[in-house]
């Protein structure tokens, strides 16, 4: 905590007191990204917590890069991802040269994160260049590091998912339209589609504005039309491979949430955004002031350019609603800090910063600017930053719970790699929390779902056959002994109570009638675990 508190006290004192500096000279400008960036990774490591829901994508990247294909149990073409891209990139290491997946996965967040502080810096500068006609890259230095601060990008940074490359890419498509590269725009979105969902939202959005913006002739009529093709290039390959392999369209992840009411779906996804709306109150508030000064200020008879830029930043700000909207209606989530609202608070940094530096460039600047003026939007950047750090650090959904998710995941990696170590090959296990316990019961084991006695995972029908054992618990051990058996197991199954030796933690697992024994026996094995019999 107190480290990355401080690294934040050395960005924002250095850019602060060196702001005039930064606009004017090179190396004044690459030390201050060079403080911001080491400032995200500090944030990053701050919490230092693999997902649940990574290691499901871990699991399908291991039997890719062991050459069974993107599935979930060998043999079953399943498709329980929403994150085609970023399961290839965390595949390939392990495939090309046996490194770890999830140190691979690690990485590689950290590294997407600390690209989009850097792209966060590229897109505002294109931004005000196109509207000023020549570069403010000071104003870049602000957003990068409102990005740094913002904390529900720094949790995820290192937490295996795909967060960190979705924000990347979304980041890449708007530098790409404010370079006016609508084909490098187009690749990038068909790259955002095929990392999170959203991003096809992504793709409606820039398609539309790009077709507007031919209307209107601000673009030639081949700028949308080499954005779709740009798009197509990969989408169009990789929907077909997906037809073929999985027998449907649309991906699961889509579908899915289509099975639970509707109201019920959309009263989750309000409490979801109410919780984040409480939490990032600052960024909310940094969108709507800049929403409200671009309306205010519209029709100034600026030139093309600046209509331009100003189209842009409105592009931004729709996103960050549709994105919204977008996770709403598919009912949130229920990981801490927000990571499907992740994207929401860099976007909204990178949309307000290049809305203050396209007003002020259409505005007359004065013969003397004060420095207090001058220094008024580096100053309230540097707050803002500030007020996420301490956020991250006091928030109850943030750190805290992050940590307590590390924990229970900890202790569901020890129950995976003992049912790997002591069940026979290919016994089924269900489970509630398949994400950390699959990864870590290898591969030899089925690992389904649970919903009565089995479920999809994905859309795909699990094996027909009955489980062999269950574990119902989503966060670890228990502190007492229980042999309550859930009611969807109670006929043909038997609770089998283990106490983890050297503690007073407990796990109750139920056992299939027609292998207890043996199974039991089996697990018994284990110098970890010690079968304790429920009392008659």
């Amino acid at each position: 905590m107190v480290a990355v508190v401080g690294a934040w006290f050395l960005v924002a004192a250095f850019v602060l007191l060196a702001w005039p500096k930064i606009g004017a000279d090179r190396n004044w400008r690459a030390v201050a990204l060079s403080l911001t960036l080491g400032f995200s990774l500090i944030h990053q490591l701050l919490f230092s917590t693999i997902a649940e829901d990574a290691y499901i994508t871990f699991r399908y990247a291991l039997n890719i890069a062991d050459g069974n294909g993107p599935v979930f149990n060998t043999g079953e073409r399943v498709e329980g991802y929403a994150n085609f891209l970023w399961m290839i990139a965390i595949a390939l290491p392990k495939a090309a040269f046996g490194a770890d997946i999830e140190t691979s996965a690690i990485v590689l967040g950290l590294l997407a994160t600390l690209g989009a502080v850097l792209l966060a810096y590229v897109t505002v500068n294109r931004v005000v260049a196109r509207a000023a006609g020549e570069p403010r890259p000071a104003y870049g230095v602000a957003a990068a590091v409102l990005v740094a601060g913002a904390g529900g990008l720094a949790a995820y940074g290192g937490s295996g998912t795909e967060t960190p490359l979705f924000v990347l890419l979304m980041f890449g498509v708007f530098a790409s339209l404010a370079a006016r590269r609508p084909v490098v725009a187009g690749v990038l979105v068909s790259f955002a589609m095929m990392t999170r969902p959203a991003g096809m939202l992504l793709a409606v959005l820039v398609g539309l504005w790009l077709l507007i913006a031919a209307l209107r002739g601000r673009y030639t009529w081949w700028s949308p039309a080499g954005w779709l093709l740009g798009a197509l290039v990969f989408a169009a390959p990789w929907t077909a491979w997906r037809v073929t392999y999985y027998d449907h369209v649309l991906p699961s992840s889509v579908l899915i949430p289509f099975d639970v009411d509707v109201g019920a779906r959309i009263d989750r996804g309000w409490q979801y955004l109410s919780g984040f709306s409480v939490v990032h109150q600052g960024f909310l508030l940094l969108g709507l002031v800049a929403a409200v000064a671009l309306s205010l200020r519209r029709g100034t008879g600026g030139s093309p350019h600046e209509s331009e830029a100003r189209s842009l930043t409105w592009l931004m700000l729709v996103t960050t609603v549709g994105l919204t909207g977008f996770v709403v209606f598919f009912g949130g989530d229920a990981g801490p800090a927000w990571r499907l609202l992740a994207p929401i608070p860099p976007l909204l940094s990178v949309a307000a910063v290049s809305v203050y530096g396209v007003l002020t460039v259409a505005t007359k600047p004065s013969p003397r600017p004060r420095p207090q003026v001058q220094r008024l939007m580096p100053a309230a950047a540097m707050t803002l930053s500030g007020l996420a750090v301490l956020v991250s650090v006091f928030s109850p959904e943030m750190l805290t719970r992050v940590r307590a998710w590390h924990d229970h995941g900890a202790q569901m990696e020890e129950i995976g790699r003992w049912l790997d170590a002591y069940l026979p090959p290919g016994s089924i296990v269900s489970t509630s929390a398949p994400g950390v316990l699959s990864y870590h019961a290898g591969t030899q084991l089925q690992i389904v779902g649970v919903r009565g006695q089995t479920e999809e995972i994905g859309e795909a029908v699990v094996s027909r056959r009955r489980p062999t054992l269950a574990v119902i618990t989503d966060s670890g051990y228990a502190a007492t002994q229980s042999c309550v058996i859930d009611s969807a197991y109670a006929l043909r199954y038997r609770a089998a109570s283990f106490l983890r030796e050297g503690t007073s933690s407990w796990l109750t697992v139920f056992l299939r009638a027609d292998v207890e024994r043996s199974v039991t026996s089996a697990l018994d094995r284990s110098p970890d675990f010690r079968h304790v019999p429920c009392p008659s």
